[in-house]
């Protein structure tokens, strides 16, 4: 475990960019996402990108390696929707442990690979936690404010379960991420405690929140310090931010934080904003441009890509981040 946060006292770390945006270019199949396993499967399974970390391995694992060959530090698992809350979707509750494990297991050989050709640049795997298709401090129904899709106690339950199989298929710390709802992100932390204080471990915690619009608030209406504060009494690894904005964006959501917390700060924009047909067409270069922003400014010590980003994203931010130094962060009493 020291060892990520020794590769975080030395330099800036690259986190991976898209998974949905590389799977599209395959344009699988409602067959390719069956497989033969499920070719009987009564319900369309077309569009569920976790399952293919079963259906698909091979195009995963060619996923995992073009982000290390990029520059990246970090690969995030193809787990986004590995809960049974967004399972349920595809009636697929059953197959979540399968579903976590086989993912980490693939990230986690490309990342051995890498590691052995260049034991300078070690390589690690963080499990992606989505923040799943419901929200536990809002009600989805205007006419009934005080109902509730899920409660806390089904979140906890749910992430648990995909916790515990991302930790046995090997991944090297936990990303929470994509948070619109505070108190999900709380679910998901308990859980993580949880599992650490049964299995005696110490893995560390990535968060990552949503500014979801120019308001430069969560969904669930706090600002980017309201949720630093809220989240500040788990030993986190790093906080930050990813989707729903651009990195130009993004940057007064990190300056809001930076200075007021010791954990190391993470951003994952996405590449711009979406254009009418809901697909992302800034540049590489545009992208990093703005990036070097924020390591101009000193704010950042984790930085990757999310919606419409790509290896070739994330090899112009790898080469940017290069020359920064990472932003100064409380030293690990372990170290």
């Amino acid at each position: 475990m020291s060892n990520i946060h020794k590769a975080l006292k030395e330099r800036i770390l690259v986190l991976d960019g898209a998974m949905g945006t590389m799977l599209q270019a395959y344009k699988f199949t409602e067959d390719d996402f069956r497989g033969e396993r499920f070719k009987d499967y009564p319900i369309p399974l077309q569009g569920n990108n976790d399952l293919l970390s079963i259906t698909q391995p091979e195009a995963i694992k060619a996923i995992h390696g073009k982000y290390f060959a990029a520059g990246a530090d970090i690969v995030e698992t193809n787990t986004f929707s590995g809960t049974t809350i967004a399972m349920a979707d595809y009636q697929m509750e059953d197959l979540v442990y399968e579903l976590n494990y086989e993912s980490a297991k693939i990230a986690k050989e490309v990342a051995h690979e890498f590691t052995a050709k260049e034991p300078h640049k070690p390589r690690f795997v963080g499990g992606s936690i989505g923040p799943t298709n419901r929200t536990a401090s809002m009600s989805p129904d205007v006419n009934d404010p005080g109902y509730r899709a899920v409660t806390f106690d089904e979140l906890r339950i749910a992430y648990k379960q995909q916790v515990e199989a991302l930790v046995d298929g090997g991944v090297d710390l936990l990303l929470v991420e994509t948070v619109f709802d505070t108190l999900n992100a709380k679910a998901a932390l308990f859980a993580i405690e949880q599992v650490k204080e049964e299995r005696n471990i110490d893995i560390p915690i990535m968060l990552s929140g949503t500014i979801t619009d120019a308001s430069g608030r969560t969904l669930s209406g706090q600002t980017a310090e309201a949720f630093l504060i809220s989240v500040s009494h788990i030993p986190l690894l790093s906080i930050g931010f990813n989707c729903a904005l651009g990195a130009n964006l993004l940057q007064p959501h990190l300056e809001a934080i930076a200075n007021k917390t010791d954990f190391a700060i993470s951003a994952h924009p996405n590449a711009g904003l979406p254009n009418a047909f809901g697909e992302y067409d800034e540049s590489p270069e545009e992208m990093g441009e703005q990036i070097e922003e924020y390591l101009k400014k000193n704010l950042i010590n984790i930085i990757g890509g999310c919606c419409g980003t790509s290896p070739d994203h994330i090899r112009v931010i790898a080469e940017i981040a290069a020359k920064y130094k990472p932003r100064k962060i409380a030293v690990e009493a372990e170290l």
